[in-house]
């Protein structure tokens, strides 16, 4: 079995949608899924950082989990989140946790902590003996404090046997080319920066897990299968077009920009969790100003 053939394409970092009161709109979430599904997104990543995790508790996991199960129906894949900086958590985490019908789990590089490159890797190899499913690497050193180098990804990749792919989210391109260059064939790359998944996926990435096609995913998924099947002359007109939509989302605070977008589509309602905040005034008025003039879905 090899991921690049099971999660080619877009896949989509889901957002957790509350009420007003804080709870999770499960509802919404049903929107979510149906609406991005429907749209053309190829499969589905629950409980990433995009989703509020750090505000989850554990009886909220499982039951996200469940629930996107019960709604997508087997229709797409599935990626649950396993992240976080304790390794002997986490794998109880992965021991009990449901995966049963998931695909492969992501787990972000562990944040604070600030591993050196050595901790990195046996964290992950400890991750990847107790997963029951295979793990993607997740490198997101702007929310982390660490990067996972080129030389680290590579050895996890040839060493550890359950290590199948990395969500690459450091902005490095230098550093994306290294990794596709030296990739075992059967191991994963995907964008986890929404501005750079064409040029990236025209380096040879196998496409993104991204917050932008959460809010409009048909021309985001279509761009990615566009530089999929190199096709960058078609590609290129949509990635101009996502280019002002990505700023939006990323201006302040992820996921308060996607769920600012959302909300103006009438999907979900405006709310987060704290410390997470709405965008400012400003910002939102600029994000339903963009919405109506140039993303219309």
């Amino acid at each position: 079995m090899s991921l690049r053939n099971v999660l080619k394409g877009t896949g989509v970092a889901l957002i957790t949608p509350f009420k007003q009161n804080f709870e999770i709109d499960f509802d919404a979430l049903e929107k979510v899924i149906n609406y991005v599904i429907n749209n053309g997104c190829e499969y589905l990543v629950t409980l990433g950082t995009t989703g509020e995790t750090p505000t989850l508790n554990e009886e909220e996991k499982n039951a996200i989990i469940y629930f996107t199960y019960d709604v997508v129906k087997d229709r797409v894949p599935v990626v649950v989140g396993i992240g976080g900086n304790n390794t002997k958590e986490l794998c109880k985490e992965l021991e009990t946790y449901p995966l049963h019908k998931a695909v492969a789990v992501l787990s972000s590089s562990p944040a604070y902590n600030k591993p050196s490159q050595e901790g990195i890797f046996q964290h992950y190899k400890t991750l990847a003996a107790a997963s029951p499913k295979p793990i993607i690497l997740y490198n997101v050193p702007g929310r982390t404090g660490s990067n996972i180098t080129a030389a680290t990804t590579l050895r996890l990749a040839e060493e550890v046997e359950n290590i199948w792919g990395i969500k690459e989210a450091s902005g490095n391109m230098i550093q994306c080319m290294h990794i596709l260059k030296d990739r075992p064939e059967r191991f994963l790359v995907v964008s986890g920066d929404d501005h750079l998944a064409m040029p990236l996926i025209a380096c040879g990435m196998d496409g993104v897990i991204s917050v932008a096609a959460n809010c409009f995913p048909k021309d985001f998924s279509e761009m990615v299968r566009l530089a999929l099947h190199d096709d960058l002359n078609n590609a290129r007109p949509l990635h101009y077009k996502c280019l002002e939509g990505n700023d939006l989302l990323f201006a302040e605070n992820n996921p308060a920009g996607v769920k600012a977008f959302l909300a103006e589509l009438g999907i979900i309602e405006n709310v987060l969790r704290l410390p997470l905040v709405p965008l400012s005034k400003d910002l939102d008025k600029k994000v339903k100003h963009y919405l109506s003039h140039t993303f219309k879905n």
